[in-house]
């Protein structure tokens, strides 16, 4: 292990798990650059910030400069549903060529879980597409795979919660069967800063996940006893999580244009297959029931 030294830069920075991350780094006295797409974000807490676009290339030159290390957590979601894969190639292929031009040493990505092949959808093809393509730089890549978070502010966290508080019946298709490990995200967030000073970490992928493995369906039960409501799930086997997500995206309030594509993933069974993460970085994981207190209590 040794400890890190030399600017981190922290992409996606404004983000759910970006935030947080800024603020457990400077609690560590990194040196933490943000990369932000604009200007009118300023930081009083240490923070540099820098103004940049992953998908324009020439303002990416002054963001990279002396990084040592950088967190890549962008995504392109939210900025429309067509052509998010796109955008998301166009962006990590962009942070490739600057980031090796500007000779970063290390990256550190928060992927996605989710087994290879033709049925993933959308969303995980993408997160995959990333990862292979954050390998091809001249720099050591560390993925971290996680399934959905679980804290304030997160998309997958809100589209749950919203449905447990808005809808006490839900007719629902045979995805609420399909298994997740959900991960508390202060969890998260040390395992991300863990990275960053245990070099055993450097250029290999790990799985990340709670303590628990549910189905949806008990994630949304569990989860409404600790609000307490009573939910009645009933699932059909003709509603496909393409047209679920149609509904879901009109009840919650993530944009459709992020709950879409989470909402169409959930065919895909989210679990770890390795804790190889767990040896290096021990960690005492939050339980679900305890995850899902803090984040309705903001955190």
């Amino acid at each position: 292990m040794t400890q890190q030294s030399g600017t981190v830069l922290i992409t996606g920075a404004t983000g759910f798990i970006g935030n947080l991350l800024r603020k457990r780094l400077l609690r560590d006295h990194c040196a933490v650059r943000c990369l932000v797409r604009t200007a009118v974000v300023s930081s009083n807490d240490g923070a540099e910030i820098v103004q940049g676009d992953l998908l324009e290339p020439a303002t990416l030159g002054k963001a990279l400069e002396d990084v040592d290390t950088a967190y890549y957590l962008v995504h392109s979601m939210s900025g429309g549903r067509a052509g998010f894969e796109r955008r998301d190639r166009e962006a990590a292929e962009n942070f490739v060529a600057a980031a090796n031009l500007a000779g970063v040493r290390r990256v550190i990505y928060l992927g996605g879980l989710g087994e290879t092949g033709d049925e993933l959808s959308e969303h995980l093809k993408s997160r995959l597409e990333v990862a292979d393509i954050l390998k091809t730089g001249h720099f050591a890549t560390t993925t971290l795979r996680a399934a959905i978070i679980i804290g304030a502010g997160g998309a997958s966290f809100e589209m749950v919660k919203s449905l447990v508080e808005h809808l006490p019946l839900m007719i629902t298709p045979r995805w609420v069967t399909t298994r997740c490990q959900p991960i508390a995200v202060a969890d998260v967030i040390e395992y991300l800063a863990g990275c960053l000073v245990d070099e055993r970490t450097t250029g290999r992928t790990f799985d990340i996940g709670g303590m628990d493995v549910l189905t949806y369906k008990e994630m949304m039960e569990r989860m409404a006893k600790v609000v307490g409501k009573r939910l009645y799930i009933l699932p059909v086997p003709v509603l496909t999580p393409k047209l679920s997500s149609y509904w879901v995206a009109f009840i919650t309030p993530v944009p459709a244009s992020v709950s879409m594509p989470l909402i169409e993933g959930l065919k895909n069974e989210v679990i770890c297959r390795e804790s190889a993460i767990r040896d290096i970085i021990p960690l005492q994981l939050t339980p679900y029931e305890e995850a899902v207190r803090r984040a309705l209590q903001g955190g």
